[in-house]
């Protein structure tokens, strides 16, 4: 466990973050995709990358409602905003090149970047991995993402469902459970752990969904919190000593592909050790498809109802302008003064 000289933990984030409009970006994307040539089994949607102009205001809730972060690694392309306050003692700039080795580069795929970040220098052994569509709204605590050193999560079982209407991930869940079940037996890891699979906390329906699990001997697939992921760098070097031909064809991906394993596999893996506190984290942890209304998600900002909240676009058929508004809107109500993160 590492910890400080006062006995807290030391604790870093990480957040990766894309410029969708960076031409050079575009061409670097262009020129790759036209050299692999046009790949049906490829995840390459304007989603993935749109920049909804609200960076700021995570800098801005993790200041407010997590001073306590150690560091906070920023990784990117090599674009960054204009407004980012990159002297500020707190902030390290973390790109591409920096962490990720040359064989895998250039990469357009999150799972490459992510199961890279482990290698960023000087990241502390605890971090907490934030996709840039998870917001701070609330105080946040160490003990919400670690306790004596051990990653604070929810272990759940939920099937892999046949989604048709993604051509990538339903592939993707099934390949981290297939890693996964050639290394933990279903009913002799239940029987080892019972109180991380039946943890009084946890959601009613969580709760009972691994109550229904036990009429299948195998695993079916895993429910992972969508929220800021507590991780462990020793996790990491582990999974690549145990897949590592797995994790260079994935790595060697550059776009996301159905044959890829994503980060989730860590968390799980971490759970399936034992490695792990069990606790209800989607209590605190809001999750939220964009849809054409939002007043839901408007009303959980503005009320700040929830310590997180993750807001996932993969809707294509938004008024994105409209809806990018309502949601910035509720963000600069709670967050209406600059950070020190920014420039003045």
């Amino acid at each position: 466990m590492s910890t400080t000289e006062k006995g807290k933990q030391e604790i870093d984030f990480v957040i990766t973050w894309v410029d969708g409009s960076d031409d050079r970006w575009q061409k670097e994307k262009q020129e790759t995709r036209k050299h692999l040539g046009i790949v049906a089994d490829v995840d390459d949607r304007k989603e993935r990358y749109r920049d909804w102009d609200n960076l700021q205001y995570w800098f801005r809730g993790v200041e407010k409602y997590a001073p306590w972060v150690r560091k906070i690694h920023f990784v990117t392309w090599g674009h960054l905003p204009k407004w980012l306050n990159t002297d500020h003692p707190k902030l390290r700039v973390v790109n591409h090149e920096d962490f990720i080795p040359r064989e895998y580069r250039p990469t357009f795929n999150s799972h490459t970047i992510e199961w890279n970040l482990h290698r960023i220098p000087d990241l502390a052994e605890q971090f907490v991995y934030f996709n840039d569509d998870m917001f701070l709204t609330n105080q946040v605590y160490e003990e919400d993402f670690f306790k004596n050193g051990e990653p604070v999560d929810m272990l759940a079982l939920q099937p892999d469902v046949a989604n048709i209407d993604n051509p990538v991930m339903p592939y993707i869940y099934l390949n981290n459970t297939m890693v996964l079940a050639k290394y933990f037996d279903k009913y002799s890891n239940i029987k080892k752990q019972p109180g991380a699979y039946f943890h009084i906390g946890y959601p009613p329906m969580y709760f009972f969904y691994n109550m229904l699990e036990l009429a299948f001997p195998r695993f079916t697939g895993f429910y992972t919190v969508h929220g800021p992921s507590p991780l462990l760098k020793d996790t990491y070097r582990k999974l690549w000593d145990m897949e590592p031909e797995l994790l260079d064809r994935v790595c060697s991906h550059p776009f996301r592909h159905k044959d890829d394993v994503n980060q989730y596999v860590l968390r799980e893996y971490q759970k399936l050790s034992g490695e792990f506190v069990p606790e209800n984290v989607r209590k605190w942890c809001g999750y939220y498809d964009i849809e054409v209304y939002n007043k839901k998600l408007v009303k959980a900002i503005s009320r700040q109802e929830k310590k997180i909240v993750c807001i996932n676009d993969s809707n294509h058929e938004i008024d994105f302008e409209k809806v990018k508004h309502e949601v910035n809107a509720a963000l600069e109500q709670i967050f209406p003064e600059r950070s020190s993160f920014e420039r003045k």
